[in-house]
């Protein structure tokens, strides 16, 4: 059985978000992680790709408020919050890589979690909904969260993640060490939530499968963006292999300097 149902999902945006990065910078401490990037997640689905270090997890967190960041975001045409609970307001959600689960609250509690800033009345209804979206999850409500395989969690937390109703919903590292077809089943459903209106912005370890459900994607060597373009393209390239393994790359769908086209994001909206 499936962890989802087979029809669209209904919570998240009723018009998919775009996001413009522009400038964007950030670290830990005195330790700077990310110089300058510039990017746009259109609406649909984005991956970030690139081996281990290159600053992937660190561009979600300053995305999410979750560390310091300067330089610009901008959600649609307003600049994006820096606290993360107004992040949330905004229509931003982030399933963290770990999942980061309350492992003594049951199901059904840490799902309640995802919906805590809206009214009661209407966390309820989200909660029906995103049960019946993931049925295996209504028979496992009343049970312990860390009890749960590790697929399992997984997919309680991007359900939590849902709850909030996002317009850009992230994802980091969603198959981190899962098992194949659990693997398979979350990109489905990664793929499934931005054909139903939600923007969606994942960090995937997987490339080949990642790039197989995603629209474009972006590649990341050591803080810096080296390669983006359409998904199929970035499949069909040597750019990836020079990025994971250090090899020369005699192809690459377009150049770094070619992310920034996301600057100045809102004469691009009203261009477009």
């Amino acid at each position: 059985m499936m962890w989802y149902r087979n029809t669209p999902f209904t919570l998240g945006a009723q018009e998919a978000a775009r996001l413009w990065v522009d400038d964007l910078s950030a670290g830990y401490g005195n330790f700077l992680v990310l110089r300058k990037l510039c990017l746009e997640v259109k609406p649909g689905l984005t991956v970030i790709l690139g081996p281990n270090g290159a600053g992937k997890s660190t561009l979600l967190k300053a995305l999410n408020g979750l560390i310091g960041r300067s330089g610009h975001v901008w959600l649609d045409d307003a600049e994006l919050p820096s606290q993360t609970h107004e992040i949330v307001r905004a229509g931003v959600a982030l399933v963290p890589e770990g999942r980061q689960l309350f492992p003594q609250l049951t199901v059904r509690e840490n799902l309640e979690l995802g919906g805590w800033l809206v009214p009661k009345g209407e966390r309820a209804r989200r909660l029906e909904q995103v049960l019946i979206d993931f049925p295996k999850l209504k028979e496992r409500a009343s049970q312990l969260a860390g009890t749960m395989s590790g697929g399992e969690q997984q997919m309680v937390a991007v359900a939590r993640a849902l709850m909030s109703a996002p317009r850009l919903l992230m994802l980091d590292e969603p198959s981190l060490g899962l098992a194949p077809r659990m693997v398979d089943e979350l990109l489905l459903i990664a793929r499934r939530i931005a054909d139903a209106g939600t923007t969606v912005l994942m960090v995937e370890q997987n490339v080949k499968k990642a790039l197989a459900v995603a629209d474009r994607g972006y590649v990341m060597e050591r803080g810096t963006l080296v390669a983006s373009g359409a998904a199929r393209l970035l499949a069909r390239s040597n750019v990836i292999r020079e990025a994971y393994l250090g090899a020369a790359a005699s192809a690459t769908p377009q150049p770094a300097t070619a992310a920034k086209a996301a600057r100045s994001p809102l004469a691009s909206a009203r261009s477009a």
